[in-house]
């Protein structure tokens, strides 16, 4: 097991004013209203599970004795964004990075760095299936064995981006929204699912998300859309076997806009 590095950071809960709750209050609320025919089923386990409500900001050490019972996992606070070594190692430690900060009233509908609501809100309820965090946790093994490689870590970004931050799942045959940062934005949580809209709904293939550079300025392009969580677990093979055959080839590699 790797050592990860000791965040002093803890949870401040008398940082909150009256207008955080407010924020919490209004932002949970709306979403859950959107969220009732359009989120995972896994999801609206989750929420209920670790007993989110509109009526309070959730508290790290409650919340993490219920993921802690029910999946061995907990979260652990970060100031803000990480660097990738010490994120994967966090993951591999079944610890999943949060802040605690909370946007204010006049960021309610954008804001450009993760808050709490998206950090909590979207990430922590999928953390209360066992099948998604081994997910996370054999994904966090090839991230770190090919961590000082650049060009490898942008591959498991993409995998990352579209699968645990912007994945699409079919509950029953329905299309349903399980990535984590559809499920924290309002506007995304209607775009991805409307019929007609120019963009995508591929089934889920780890090929095409290698080749496949993300988008962080608007809403995406192309989603991508499993059956169950277990397909994400089952496909860590070819996860390891598709970054390998670009590292040995780097021809394969295909870059980004930006790159």
């Amino acid at each position: 097991m790797n050592e990860i590095i000791e965040h002093p950071q803890v949870q401040d809960y008398s940082q909150y004013t009256a207008e955080h709750f407010k924020v919490w209050e209004i932002l949970f609320d709306r979403q859950m209203a959107l969220l009732q025919d359009r989120a995972a089923q896994v999801f609206m386990e989750g929420i209920n599970a670790i007993h989110f409500s509109p009526n309070t900001i959730p508290k790290f050490d409650e919340f993490n004795i219920r993921l802690d019972t029910l999946t061995g996992w907990n979260a652990v606070v970060v100031p803000g964004l990480i660097g990738n070594k010490e994120f994967f190692e966090l993951l591999l430690n079944r610890k999943f990075p949060a802040s605690t900060w909370l946007r204010t009233m006049d960021q309610l509908d954008y804001l450009e760095e993760p808050d709490m609501f998206h950090d909590v809100f979207g990430h922590l309820p999928l953390l209360t299936n066992k099948t998604y965090c081994a997910y996370l946790y054999g994904l966090s093994k090839i991230a770190l064995s090919y961590i000082d490689n650049p060009v490898a870590v942008e591959l498991i970004s993409r995998i990352y981006w579209y699968t645990v931050e912007f994945g699409l799942i079919r509950d029953n045959g329905i299309l349903r929204i399980y990535g984590s940062g559809i499920l924290s934005s309002t506007g995304e949580s209607v775009y991805c699912l409307k019929s007609g809209i120019p963009s995508k709904r591929l089934d889920y293939n780890v090929e095409k998300i290698l080749d496949t550079p993300y988008i962080k300025d608007k809403f995406q392009e192309q989603y991508f859309v499993i059956d169950s969580c277990l397909d994400l677990f089952e496909s860590l093979p070819d996860i390891e076997q598709g970054i390998k055959k670009r590292m040995d080839n780097p021809a394969l590699y295909k870059k980004g806009p930006d790159e």
